[in-house]
């Protein structure tokens, strides 16, 4: 009798302990047939994609597992610039330029270079004061001429120049600066007007063609220069064309952001400013944002889709 009671007792035991087990196995596939892994590796992504997925913030893997899968997505994510409301419209870019990579996918989107140069502008940020976007997209009104323009001494500028009082401050002490290294640096267009662009672009247009003209000369409104911020430099025995050879150039390669400046259209990157290279226009930014532009090594459209506007 007794060894029957054992053996019942010994049965019971046995059967929860199965219980618990098969529970445990059960609640644990419950789990997985509900997580983001399985729901992942079910839209088709790899063992590997799934666990670059899974490190990724909570509202990047939701927004994942909402779409199908696609071969761009992980790839897309992880790049630094990488915006997720952007998300489609890298997608769709990337399946139309399949030899673009994906670098450049997220940066053409980003700065709407996926767009016709002045297809839909619209009028600048004037809230963002010295960090104000003015390019192919982005415009300054007709009448729009900066309050606190000054007059430029003609140790550091041709005669008649005007440039903003603070760009002015800054660039009489990098002239300075590069003067002590027996660099002579002078500034040989500073603001214009937008009556003085029409006037240059018509010019640009009648001479060399539309194409010509939009590579090289700002449409009225839309030049950098009307600012107030923008300075093209030369020496006094340089030239645009051969400015790039001269140790000034080399000097504010190296330099000009500590004073606040950045090369506005650098080589390469045309197909995101808009322009082609211009060794000679620079940008002021003031140095904070100079110094982060110079250390990433991004245009500064690059940097306010990013950092600015995002």
């Amino acid at each position: 009798m007794k060894k029957v009671k054992k053996k019942n007792v010994l049965m019971v035991v046995i059967l929860i302990v199965i219980l618990i087990i098969g529970g445990g196995v059960g609640i644990k596939t419950y789990k997985y047939l509900n997580s983001d892994e399985y729901h992942l590796k079910e839209l088709g992504y790899s063992e590997k994609e799934i666990k670059t997925i899974l490190k990724m913030e909570k509202k990047e893997i939701e927004t994942i597992l909402d779409l199908e899968y696609n071969e761009h997505m992980v790839s897309l994510f992880q790049e630094k610039y990488f915006i997720l409301s952007n998300l489609n419209k890298y997608l769709d870019y990337k399946e139309k330029n399949k030899e673009k990579n994906y670098t450049d996918t997220v940066a053409i989107i980003n700065v709407g270079a996926d767009k016709d140069w002045y297809g839909e502008p619209k009028a600048t940020k004037m809230s963002d004061e010295y960090l104000i976007l003015v390019n192919k997209f982005n415009y300054l009104e007709e009448g729009y001429t900066p309050e606190d323009l000054v007059d430029m001494g003609l140790q550091y500028a041709f005669s008649g120049k005007k440039i903003r009082e603070e760009v002015y401050t800054a660039f009489k002490r990098m002239v300075k600066d590069a003067k002590k290294e027996d660099l002579t640096i002078v500034a040989n267009s500073t603001f214009r007007t937008y009556d003085y662009q029409q006037g240059l672009y018509t010019r640009y247009k009648n001479d060399y063609g539309k194409e010509y003209a939009d590579s090289y000369a700002a449409r009225p409104g839309h030049s950098e220069h009307q600012t107030g911020l923008a300075i093209d430099v030369s020496t006094l025995n340089s030239t645009m064309s051969n400015f790039e050879e001269t140790d000034e150039f080399a000097w504010l390669q190296e330099h000009a952001h500590e004073y606040g400046f950045i090369l506005r259209y650098p080589k390469g990157k045309e197909f995101l400013t808009g322009y082609n290279y211009e060794s000679w226009h620079y940008r002021y930014i003031g140095e904070e944002v100079a110094n982060e532009i110079h250390t990433l090594g991004i245009t500064f459209d690059e940097y306010y889709a990013y950092y600015i506007n995002k």
